[in-house]
């Protein structure tokens, strides 16, 4: 690795204006050719611009459904704790003459005008994969197609190089070592993990990173972060010269590591980590991905390419940071070749990719103030949210983000909201730590004092009833707007680490009634739709052929209510009888922290387990 990283310079032409890619030309930076027209159509174009802004007024946020007036917030309690923080989570109007969308951020409203990743793609194909072994197994066979020359692009949390992700027992960093090998471009990002006695990944990120590096490719541990930080993003890129129809993305929240490799019968990863005994032996895993192709592909690259490209030292280490301010070649990754066009529209999925960075010492090149789409693009879609809410998440914590939902309950009185999380935490200590419990409590609390007997927070077991580690990160609204990704419904998700989430919008129209639930015109989408559905089926023991009771989100909320409470009466009886269908069951917090725990845990628990990563301005101002 001796050449330097490529910099682009202002005028590179290779480069896309980092400011508003999809703003009229108009208001983007001006270039040689628009110094080249006439001095009259100059005059026209600015004279009609200045007349436009000077009408142009910000308007309330009642101009757009998605952005209805947030009512006055009061200050709710629940022993002596406030329940509800100042932060607004406000997103802005379009500005004039971009294009908008009534789910998805303009390109103004993401708030990040450095970076060249697209506002939204159109023409996508989006397939869900639920659970680990299959998503191994797809990745699998896509790498496995790959030739000399193509580019593969890896990024992760946790990657343990033992893990199999095909039957006959390939793991890997066996497939991306014979990738390499057969001349594929392997490049990866893997964050540089803090300690294992913290029930980190440090160690195995290393072999992974060491085994591919010894084998032709270039895996780079990555500490680029916040103090206490880390890099969350999970996604591999698939490129191929001359083959742009096998381009693909795989994104979400699952990392190639121990315990992921599980799937619907919830029986485990024979690879497992050490867990929460609650859990058994061999953890149940619970998780979502999605494999996405089409112009999409190419916005997950550049994702990948400004962090590959960020000149700061990889590592906060001080014994580090001396070969990186010698500039030694060694420390510097090799250039990334040149990327090929946009794959061409192959679905019927607006795909936009929603990222959390935070306020870095230094800065990223890309979003030197931090980026917070993620957190601005639920508080947009969850406005317009009217009918039913659905997530799963891993952790659902923080009063800042369940104030978001909150809001939401408290805007649409018809409005449902149903959430389904792990019964247990991780680690087994963490069952009774106050720190832990703090956020947790907090945000359940604010989420049932908003919308009362609307909400119903779950939990999962398989067939046998042992209970399922819930670590997917997952959103439908209304049967019309998803999200799949690595954030999870905290601070730390939404401001602090890093993390990348693929919102879907299908044109598709799906022809089931109701047609529209939400009552706003949009109707339901396919995609949307079929991922509430498809998991909601596994969640009740259901069958396609009984779609009938869970298209209508009344009545599919209907019909988990009842399997929900069959089930919790079964075991209060004592498991006489046989056991009712389906796998839900209301979550019960088995110890509350006492008043004095939540306020001592709370400094703590701000500053390490949910820290926030704004700017110091946007604390002050509660903006996101």
């Amino acid at each position: 690795m001796t050449s330097r990283v490529q910099v682009h310079e202002q005028g590179d032409s290779r480069r896309p204006d980092r400011r508003y890619p999809d703003a009229p030309a108009i208001i983007r930076r001006r270039t040689p050719r628009d110094a080249a027209t006439s001095s009259t159509s100059r005059t026209t174009s600015r004279d009609a611009v200045r007349d436009l802004v000077r009408s142009w007024r910000p308007q309330p946020y009642g101009t757009e459904p998605s952005l209805a007036t947030p009512p006055p917030r009061s200050t709710t309690r629940r022993n002596g704790v406030p329940l509800l923080e100042t932060d607004r989570f406000t997103v802005p109007p379009p500005v004039p003459l971009e294009g908008s969308h009534p789910w998805l951020l303009s390109a103004s409203q993401r708030g990040n005008p450095h970076s060249a990743v697209r506002t939204w793609t159109e023409g996508n194909a989006v397939r869900p994969l639920v659970h680990g072994r299959p998503y191994f197994a797809a990745l699998a066979a896509a790498v496995e197609r790959m030739r000399a020359g193509d580019l593969l692009l890896f990024v992760g949390w946790r990657v343990d190089p033992d893990e199999c992700v095909r039957p006959d027992g390939t793991t890997v960093a066996q497939l991306l070592s014979q990738a390499a090998h057969r001349g594929v471009l392997v490049r990866g990002l893997v964050w540089r993990s803090q300690l294992d006695r913290l029930k980190f990944s440090v160690r195995q990120n290393r072999r992974f990173a060491q085994t591919v590096n010894e084998h032709g490719g270039e895996v780079l541990l990555d500490q680029r972060v916040r103090p206490f930080g880390s890099h969350h993003q999970k996604f591999v890129v698939l490129r191929h010269p001359g083959r742009p129809q096998l381009d693909v993305v795989f994104l979400g929240g699952i990392d190639v590591a121990h315990s992921r490799g599980d799937d619907a019968d919830h029986r485990g990863d024979p690879q497992r980590m050490p867990f929460n005994t609650w859990y058994g032996g061999r953890p149940a895993w619970h998780d979502v991905q999605v494999e996405i192709r089409g112009p999409a592909v190419r916005c997950v690259e550049e994702v990948f390419r400004e962090r590959w490209e960020d000149p700061s030292a990889l590592s906060r280490r001080p014994w580090h940071l001396v070969p990186h301010l010698l500039d030694l070649p060694e420390r510097r990754p090799d250039p990334l070749p040149e990327p090929l066009p946009s794959p061409e529209p192959v679905g019927t999925c607006t795909v936009q990719l929603l990222r959390t960075y935070p306020n870095r010492w230094g800065g990223y090149p890309f979003a030197p103030h931090g980026e917070r789409t993620v957190a601005r693009g639920y508080a947009k879609a969850l406005r317009r949210a009217r009918r039913l809410v659905y997530i799963e998440d891993q952790y659902l914590w923080s009063e800042s983000v369940a104030a978001v939902f909150a809001e939401a309950l408290r805007n649409e009185p018809g409005l449902q909201l149903v959430a389904v999380v792990p019964r247990f935490p991780e680690q087994e200590a963490e069952r009774r730590l106050p720190i832990t419990l703090h956020g947790h409590t907090q945000a359940l609390d604010m989420v049932h004092e908003a919308g009362g007997d609307r909400v119903l927070i779950l939990d999962v077991e398989n067939a046998v009833g042992r209970p399922v580690y819930v670590h997917s990160k997952v959103c439908v609204i209304d049967d019309v707007w998803a999200t799949v990704g690595s954030d999870n419904f905290n601070r730390r998700s939404w401001t602090h680490d890093s993390e990348l989430t693929a919102a879907v919008v299908d044109e598709a129209r799906d022809p089931r009634e109701p047609r529209d639930p939400a009552g706003l015109g949009d109707g339901a989408r396919v995609f949307a739709r079929d991922l509430r559905l498809r998991l909601w089926r596994e969640h009740l023991d259901l069958t396609a052929a009984d779609d009938d009771a869970l298209v209508d989100p009344a009545e599919a909320v209907a019909t988990l209510r009842d399997r929900v409470v069959a089930l919790d009466a079964w075991y209060a009886a004592g498991c006489v009888g046989e056991r009712p269908p389906g796998r839900l069951r209301s979550h019960v917090l088995g110890h509350q922290p006492s008043t004095w725990q939540r306020v001592a845990s709370s400094p703590a628990y701000r500053a390490f387990v949910d820290p926030d990563g704004r700017p110091p301005r946007m604390k002050l101002r509660g903006h996101h």
